[in-house]
């Protein structure tokens, strides 16, 4: 079955979609939409697909629907997607509110239509070998996960649209799912709701309000597992996952893509500190290794190669998949519920009494201003 799938979206972030849509010989490209027809149809003839301003039209004629729109009006496109039997993939953050994504998780389920969001940095090659280690109980049970992000984009600096400026922490707040979402991904789910901790800081004031530019917030697992995320924005870039289990700990490198081991007691002498800059330089050296084969296969071509490679290809492969019959959804609607109460949970640690605006001026059904996510 080829799936048929459209755009929904023109903005920057919908030429990974609409690349993803177009290589991929599991799906069919059949247009992308905006209401900004003029956006609409620059975009469409860069991809060789029909434009189209009305999202009824659209999905008539498809078995699924990338949503590349501000978050804003996701749940409203989700939502008449679902009902109308359309398979929906949601840019991060999938909805403003826990509330929003609650209801897209009861309305899939009672329609049998697949949903899922664009967590992708947990389909990273690196992230993905760690995930199958935890999986294959290598790392032994899992005792503490923690994630440092630093170098976010600050508050009121605009990357993604100005429709971040409606959002309590600004374009700073948009990129939080992302480290929020790799702690779910490889740490499990919080016990329950009053399991998540939340604090906020402020360097600064800033025009237009922004209530945080920092936050941590921290959980236990339903496993056990002490959860950590650590976010900052401003400085330079840091973006490592570091898991512990009772065997050993691992060490992930999302910007270089390495993976370093700890399977020894590397305190007990001098030596044995000097032997951990070696195993250390030696997983590095592994580490590109194993990408530079990755990278060449990708430029020889193919799309299983590419899929390999990059991670919004992996997850829109397994998506594609999922609406075809072939496996399950890549990333579960309630993995994006909780990465969506973390970020309530950290709203209300910066402003308990704070604002959510539900509607941004001229996003009343389907815009385009979007980036590509940090």
């Amino acid at each position: 079955m080829v799936v048929r799938t459209a755009v929904v979206g023109a903005g920057t972030i919908a030429r990974t979609h609409l690349a993803g849509v177009s290589e991929n010989p599991r799906t069919g490209l059949v247009a992308v939409c905006d209401l900004d027809r003029e956006r609409a149809e620059a975009m469409g003839s860069e991809f060789d697909t029909d434009a189209e301003t009305d999202l009824s039209v659209v999905l008539a004629d498809v078995d699924a629907i990338h949503v590349c729109t501000p978050v804003q009006t996701h749940f409203e496109i989700a939502s008449r997607a679902i009902k109308a039997g359309v398979a929906v993939l949601i840019e991060k953050p999938a909805t403003l509110d826990s509330g929003e994504i609650e209801e897209l998780q009861r309305q899939a389920e009672s329609a049998g239509v697949p949903a899922t969001v664009v967590h992708n940095h947990l389909f990273d090659p690196a992230l993905r070998r760690l995930r199958e280690r935890i999986d294959d109980g290598e790392l032994g049970r899992i005792r503490g996960v923690d994630v440092i992000y630093g170098g976010l984009t600050p508050p009121d600096t605009e990357n993604r649209g100005s429709w971040v400026f409606e959002l309590p922490g600004g374009e700073f707040e948009e990129g939080l799912p992302h480290p929020i979402y790799a702690a779910l991904g490889l740490g499990g789910y919080p016990e329950d709701e009053s399991s998540i901790d939340a604090r906020t800081a402020l360097s600064r004031e800033y025009d237009g309000g922004f209530s945080y530019d920092r936050a941590r917030i921290q959980y236990v697992s339903e496993a056990g597992a002490l959860c950590s995320v650590t976010m900052l924005s401003g400085g330079l870039p840091l973006r490592l996952h570091v898991v512990s289990g009772t065997e050993r700990a691992v060490v992930v490198d999302e910007l270089n893509q390495s993976v370093s081991t700890v399977e020894e007691d590397y305190t007990r002498s001098t030596l044995a500190r000097s032997k951990r800059g070696l195993d250390v330089s030696m997983a590095q050296l592994s580490s590109s290794v194993s990408n530079a084969r990755l990278v060449a296969a990708e430029r020889a071509g193919g799309w299983e190669a590419a899929a390999r490679a990059t991670s919004h290809f992996a997850l829109f492969d397994r998506f594609a998949r999922a609406v075809a019959g072939d496996g399950e959804v890549p990333i579960p609607l309630e993995q994006s519920k909780w990465t969506i109460r973390a970020l309530e949970a950290i709203r209300e640690s910066a402003a308990p009494d704070g604002r959510i605006v539900t509607n941004s001026p001229g996003a009343d059904e389907v815009t385009g201003e979007r980036t590509e996510p940090s």
